[in-house]
């Protein structure tokens, strides 16, 4: 693609993302303009950190080109709404360090162990072990920058033999990962057990790791889960959206649901994402929004919700949930793609 044809392309985006901006209720539904640009954002999202800067240098050179004045201003404002002048990978490195001190301390005073109830058979050693494991297993990867899949048990852990020192020894591996990461090219290409084989995919999926397991060990200690940031559970659940296809033990019951043609939507009250999953083909696709096919059944809480629900901490059967359409779907699904 020439550089001639990106900047027409680029300025084209703009200039329709500020005049659906700008235009008056009357001329445009708020909702729909809603529907528009998060569709727009959920897409430049997935881009790398290197792109995101090109795409926010081509936004403001076609902003620089129109003459001072009102319009201008606007079409500055488009790299900013799009969150692309943002580092969203040192602040996803960041947010690992942070949830990783978050889990340390739900655990650190408690029993190590006390039965952690949706992870059956664990207790919070295992689970504070497990995630531990996940931090330094990661930090490793993108350190080495690995071509090919490492196990664990290749991967020095050295875990404390008092389980009492579990939640220190979580925390310090986090800071590692984080520190290793953020300090990392986030385009640089790594082995991934997902869709994106590259070093930005770690940061991500450590913090979404992590983030469930700390419900896991709040549920455990507390009865509760402690807030979620709401856009932080709906990229996770994009995660989860975006590499289930990449999990054997999802992908193969997946392909044999026989539910061919069916539509499951997820809606987050919270955020007004919009999540639709089409089935078929061996599998099933998804996009943010809620274009195309009439939903089979739908599904609507707050994102953090949403999250927990497609990771079994919550059942379908939680008042927190509202239901339409055929209930099965959703029930067949959360059974095939149990982890």
């Amino acid at each position: 693609m020439s550089d001639a044809l990106l900047s027409a392309l680029a300025e084209a985006l703009a200039e329709l993302v500020a005049t659906v901006d700008t235009s008056d209720d009357e001329v445009l539904d708020p909702d729909t303009a809603v529907r528009w640009l998060e569709g727009t954002a959920h897409t430049l999202g997935g881009l790398g950190q290197a792109d995101r800067r090109a795409l926010d240098g081509l936004f403001r050179a076609a902003a620089l080109r129109q003459p001072p004045g009102p319009w201008r201003e606007e079409l500055l404002k488009v790299s900013e709404g799009f969150g692309l002048t943002e580092d969203t990978h040192a602040a996803t490195c960041e947010a690992v360090a942070d949830t990783a001190r978050r889990f340390a301390a739900t655990v650190r005073a408690a029993d190590p162990a006390t039965p952690v109830p949706t992870c059956p058979g664990w207790t919070l050693a295992d689970l504070t072990r497990h995630v531990g494991t996940v931090h330094r297993w990661a930090e490793h990867l993108v350190r080495t920058r690995a071509t090919v899949r490492v196990l664990t048990r290749d991967v020095p852990l050295d875990l404390p033999a008092d389980p009492a020192a579990y939640p220190g020894w979580l925390a310090a591996g986090a800071e590692r990962f984080a520190a290793t990461a953020r300090e990392a090219d986030p385009d640089a290409p790594v082995w991934s057990p997902g869709a994106d084989p590259h070093v930005r995919h770690y940061p991500r999926h450590v913090l979404f790791e992590t983030l469930v397991h700390l419900a896991d060990a709040e549920l455990a200690v507390a009865g509760t889960v402690g807030p979620l940031h709401p856009g932080t559970a709906a990229d996770a659940v994009d995660h989860f959206l975006g590499n289930a296809p990449y999990i054997p033990w999802v992908a193969e019951p997946l392909a044999h649901l026989d539910r061919d043609g069916a539509v499951l939507r997820l809606t987050a009250r919270d955020t007004g994402a919009v999540w639709t999953l089409a089935l078929g083909g061996g599998g099933f696709t998804w996009s943010r929004g809620s274009g195309g096919a009439e939903p089979t059944a739908g599904v609507e809480a707050d994102a953090g919700e949403l999250l927990l629900l497609l990771h079994r901490r919550y059942g379908a059967d939680d008042p927190r949930f509202t239901h339409t359409g055929d209930r099965d779907l959703l029930d067949d699904w959360l059974t095939a793609t149990a982890l």
